[in-house]
């Protein structure tokens, strides 16, 4: 997929990733750019970035991801702002939840909507255009959390998990019918959600979001499934896959060095 002329809707559009891909659609010549985020304000900055050159092409919205009827709602103003979807980045993500099963029912519950159900009615509300006209994009941003796991927090680790199996799911279903489902699965990415540190995801060293942008458009050309701009994540995921024990094993240790300080001076 070639971004220019395209109409994209990315969430989490007001910072971080869904800003440096808001930025970078627009420098590749998208026809309409929708930043969609539950902070409006910053959404609307990012619009107004893109459209200081005049051509009016980016339009913010307020979405909470974690309600289907903000996500319809979104979808609608996408289409009645440019007539069509061309692409949607699922991108929008929270934070937080250290711990494990004692972590409180809200987060866990939060968290299954926003990385889990939130990308299932973006596709209930897009895809079905995009496979009646024979063409479309869905990225899901999940995390490499969701390929490999993550020691200080079980409920973002288990919840991109589930990020990362729907778009698995979504590109067996729907791969041969002219929708190109892409998976993006980072490590540590300089944002607002790790501004205090990204703990045991800064192994492999933090990307600026504008790094992730450019892997994201490459894979889009590529029709490639998974995105890893750390591509140390494909080592670490074939040595998990080849020697899934001595993998956990791995983990053990860097859950005592991280989580309960073993090993420190």
């Amino acid at each position: 997929m070639d971004i220019q002329g395209k109409v994209a809707i990315i969430t989490g559009g007001a910072s971080g990733i869904g800003a440096g891909l808001a930025e970078r659609f627009a420098a590749d010549g998208a026809r309409g750019i929708v930043v969609a985020d539950l902070q409006l304000a910053l959404a609307e900055q990012v619009a107004a970035k893109i459209n200081a050159d005049g051509s009016n092409r980016a339009l913010a919205v307020r979405c909470d991801v974690s309600q289907e009827a903000d996500i319809q709602a979104l979808v609608a103003a996408t289409r009645a702002r440019f007539g069509q979807v061309d692409l949607y980045i699922s991108n929008a993500g929270i934070g937080g939840g250290t711990g494990g099963f004692e972590v409180a029912d809200e987060v866990w519950e939060r968290m299954w909507k926003i990385h889990g159900m939130a990308h299932v009615w973006a596709a209930r509300a897009v895809v079905p255009e995009m496979v009646e006209r024979g063409e479309g994009g869905f990225v899901v941003t999940a995390s490499a959390a969701g390929l490999l796991n993550i020691v200080e927090t079980a409920p973002y680790g288990v919840t991109k998990h589930a990020s990362v199996a729907f778009a698995e799911w979504l590109r067996i279903g729907y791969g041969r019918r002219g929708v190109r489902v892409a998976c993006l699965c980072p490590q540590g990415v300089a944002t607002a959600m790790t501004a205090g540190g990204a703990g045991s995801a800064e192994v492999d060293g933090m990307l600026q979001p504008a790094q992730v942008a450019e892997s994201v458009v490459q894979a889009l050309r590529d029709e490639t499934f998974l995105i890893l701009p750390h591509p140390e994540v494909l080592d670490y995921l074939r040595g998990k896959t080849a020697h899934y024990d001595k993998w956990l094993g791995g983990m053990q240790k860097l859950y005592a060095k991280a989580v309960l300080g073993e090993g420190k001076a």
